[in-house]
């Protein structure tokens, strides 16, 4: 079992044609993702990397059977990109997109309610399933097939602690980049729930920052029904109150959405949290 995605993945690109889609095609391919297909409006019949590219994510999922899209469109035109894959009936969308406005986001989450895909971001870096499963941006030259799975809201971090798990000889299950902005499609809670029913991941690695109550609902989870040890991270110790610390998710207003508070519901909840991010590998030992 893989988490969202494995080899039988068939991912279609919206926004294939643009520079970044365009680049992340190819390292996707690489890696051995089955890409089978791409979507620009107005660009159909084209080709990218060997990629067909469609008219509209409807055309791309009857010619391809694809199974799973992911989106590298600008902020403007990412709710349509996102409802119009929700409308072909995609089963899994992976928004990269940073920059959506949150009313926007609020429209795409009720509308998911009724649809039976699910969305991993916006804003985030997407999965990856070693050896052969990547959608998104996570570079594969950090990471090795293994027993840990990871859950993070940060792109920066995940790589970092990637990269500290790849020198310690650690291997990993799936990383889940669910994004950092206030309204996601998929909560670290299901992401959580989606690991402890997993039999290939042994551990789990938590990675929040400041803003939000992701991490102390992640936490009332953990200390409820997690059967799998948990190690995390919490970014922001430092952050002051009231300032935007790189996006839209990661500010501090008040109570839970501090560094603090979300340490100690994770440390009251059992899991074992790292001072620095290069000490979870001696956390996971």
């Amino acid at each position: 079992m893989s988490l969202f995605i494995n080899a039988s993945t068939r991912l279609i690109v919206q926004g294939i044609t643009g520079k970044h889609g365009s680049f992340h095609t190819q390292e996707m391919l690489k890696y051995g993702t089955m890409v089978v297909g791409g979507v620009t409006h107005g660009r159909g019949g084209e080709w990218v990397h060997g990629v067909p590219v469609f008219d509209s994510v409807k055309a791309a999922m009857y010619a391809t059977d694809a199974n799973t899209s992911v989106i590298f469109v600008p902020p403007r035109f990412a709710t349509d990109a996102i409802f119009e894959a929700i409308d072909a009936q995609v089963p899994l969308i992976v928004c990269i997109t940073e920059g959506i406005p949150v009313y926007d986001m609020m429209r795409v989450y009720a509308y998911l309610q009724t649809s039976n895909s699910r969305l991993i971001g916006p804003n985030c870096p997407g999965i990856i399933t070693p050896p052969n499963a990547k959608v998104g941006i996570i570079p594969s030259e950090i990471v090795r097939p293994g027993n840990i799975g990871i859950v993070s809201k940060s792109g920066a971090l995940t790589y970092e602690v990637m990269q500290s798990l790849f020198q310690a000889g650690f291997g990993v299950s799936t990383c889940v980049g669910v994004g950092a902005d206030p309204i996601l499609g998929t909560s670290m809670v299901e992401v959580l729930e989606a690991f402890d029913d997993d039999p290939e991941t042994e551990k789990v690695i938590l990675l929040g920052e400041i803003g939000g109550r992701a991490e102390i609902r992640a936490a009332e989870y953990i200390q409820r029904y997690m059967t799998k040890p948990v190690v995390g991270f919490i970014a922001g110790k430092t952050a002051p109150n009231g300032v935007r610390m790189g996006h839209a998710g990661a500010i501090v207003e008040d109570g839970d959405s501090t560094a603090i508070a979300k340490i100690q519901a994770l440390t009251r909840a059992g899991a074992r949290i790292a001072e620095q991010p290069e000490h979870i590998a001696d956390l996971l030992r």
